[in-house]
């Protein structure tokens, strides 16, 4: 798998994440406050407004609210005006689908004043919109201040301040990531998960109608606690997560390579089968997917030095039977590996005298971070941990730990060991690159004239390079416009002209031109508004120097990656 920094998914947009995710939740919190200061002066009380209206007479509550109306129609109306006559979008929704520079300033903070008024009169109306809305416009601010010389879009930071913005209003971060994902980025996929979700209800369903209701692992007891040295370690989970990913990930292939020389795939799988049983002489737990194993370590039946054994053998063992080609799956060993490490590092840091509160919920942690990096795929390995102990208190802990296993092995340049995965980074990275590469590294050569040629030769040289069309250049290079072989063609029989006419009695000087330094989408869209297959590339609006041609075959060719 090729990675590199050009790819959405760096270190770069995590790291920035993090301050955009603080500032919007201070921005939030600042909202807050402004309506919490209004209620105050309007009611006298910290009261919601539900109960802080009761201390105004209930024949004034439709002049309170309706006044609060009037003001917030006020600032609506200016900042539609400012809209209509700007023609921007200011709606942070449309910014990032657009993948426009900038949420508009003025526009936001009008449209919040609005709301304010609103809000704190008494409208039937949500803050979330709001609070989101000016979360997106900080993030806008820092993209284009703060990190304006980082490769990144600012409507991706504009994105990161949304999901921050809602996920502070609604203590929701994972739901609120997919709400931007789906709704502003429009990934279709996500769309697919409707009759999956619905499916899998009714599996739930169905089981629980049969008697099995509790949670796949016994662990609705414990208790994450968000504290400082907890979530530390938490991080360092998810790193050598990544790494134990990327060792499993690296042992599967060199075993699948060894078992491949051998033909016979009985002998094959009794070799693997063979193997496995001797070094469970070691130790019986690294035989079947693991499920009571991971139930006894979940209730601190082992003792490190049996969890270190364990976590190496379990590794190897799996190796071996996913390498000679026994059916099976990866999920429960990953979290048995998982599971292993989680409290094996936990009960290294408390030895060591780290603040560790309770060393065996990190099995829950290590579980969804090895499976995440394993299977690359971190949101269904942070859900399925949630959903197989039914703790929320998990949640947190594993998105981060989960996250970071992730980005490790991914980093890495380690490959799935679902080849799927190859293909969705593939197609991701040859988007990417059209996205965001430029015109100047399309550019073929093309024919040019001067304006004091003749027509003949400009037939001549359409002839030889089969184009209809031919540009005209002055003595400096510069792009005077092109002449068209159709045109000439019809004045030479109708007469208007000769064969030694110049051709600048029939050039065309507002021919279409694009610029070496625009992107490949610009490029496309320049395409899209004509029906030519050339087009004349430019090295500046200044100059206005003739460079060569684009073509719309290579422009097709670069987007057939991801089509």
């Amino acid at each position: 798998m090729t990675t590199g920094s050009k790819h959405a998914l760096n270190w770069t947009s995590i790291l920035v994440a993090i301050p955009v995710g603080l500032v919007a939740t201070l921005v939030t919190l600042g909202f807050r406050l402004v309506i919490e200061l209004i209620n105050a002066t309007v009611f006298g009380t910290q009261q919601d407004v539900t109960q802080a209206i009761s201390v105004y007479p209930w024949y004034l509550w439709p002049l309170v609210v309706g006044a609060g109306g009037v003001i917030a129609g006020l600032f609506l109306r200016y900042a539609t005006a400012i809209e209509q006559k700007e023609t921007v979008r200011t709606d942070y929704l449309e910014v990032i689908n657009a993948r426009l520079d900038a949420v508009p300033t003025k526009t936001s903070l009008f449209r919040a004043l609005s709301s304010i008024a609103s809000i704190a009169s008494g409208a039937s109306i949500g803050k979330e919109g709001p609070m989101v809305q000016l979360s997106a416009l900080s993030g806008s601010l820092m993209g284009r201040f703060c990190f304006a010389r980082l490769s990144l879009r600012n409507s991706d930071v504009v994105a990161m301040a949304a999901a921050a913005g809602l996920s502070s209003v609604y203590h929701a971060p994972l739901a609120s990531a997919i709400f931007v994902a789906e709704i502003a980025f429009g990934i279709s996929a996500l769309q697919r998960l409707i009759p999956l979700i619905v499916s899998s209800g009714v599996a739930v369903l169905t089981m629980w109608s049969l008697g099995y209701k509790s949670a796949i692992y016994p662990f609705a007891h414990a208790q994450f606690d968000l504290t400082p040295g907890n979530m530390l370690l938490t991080v360092g989970v998810g790193l050598l997560a990544g790494l134990v990913g990327w060792a499993m990930i690296w042992l599967i292939h060199q075993s699948r390579r060894r078992f491949g020389q051998i033909k016979s795939l009985p002998f094959r799988l009794g070799l693997g089968g063979a193997i496995v049983g001797i070094m469970a002489i070691a130790t019986t737990n690294i035989l079947g997917n693991g499920y009571e194993v991971i139930v006894a370590i979940m209730a601190g039946s082992f003792m490190l030095k049996g969890l270190l054994i364990l976590l190496a053998l379990k590794m190897i063992a799996t190796a071996i039977s996913v390498g000679s080609n026994a059916v099976g799956g990866l999920f429960t060993p990953s979290l048995l590996i998982g599971a292993v490490l989680g409290v094996a590092v936990a009960s290294l840091a408390s030895l060591a005298g780290w603040p560790v509160s309770n060393t065996l919920v990190f099995a829950a942690v290590g579980m969804g971070a090895v499976l995440a990096s394993v299977s690359q795929a971190p949101l269904m390995a942070m859900l399925m941990v949630l959903e197989m102990t039914l703790n929320s208190s998990l949640l947190f802990p594993t998105m981060i730990a989960s996250v970071l296993a992730s980005m490790t092995v991914y980093r890495l340049q380690s490959s799935s060991t679902y080849p799927v995965i190859k293909n969705h980074f593939s197609r991701s990275d040859a988007k990417f690159d059209f996205d965001n590469g430029i015109i100047s590294q399309f550019i073929v050569s093309g024919a040019a004239l001067r304006p004091e040629d003749t027509v003949g030769k400009a037939l001549a040289v359409s002839s030889l390079k089969r184009e209809r069309f031919v540009y005209v250049i002055n003595e400096t290079g510069q792009f005077m416009g092109a002449v068209s072989m159709h045109d000439i063609s019809r004045k030479v029989l109708d007469k208007e002209i000769t064969l030694d006419s110049p051709v600048s009695c029939v050039m065309d000087d507002t021919f279409p031109y694009v610029f070496e330094n625009q992107t490949i989408t610009e490029g496309w869209d320049a395409f899209a508004r004509v029906t030519l297959e050339r087009l004349p590339v430019l090295n500046n609006p200044r100059e206005r120097k003739y460079l060569g041609a684009l073509t719309k075959t290579s422009l097709i060719q670069k987007a057939k990656d991801f089509l």
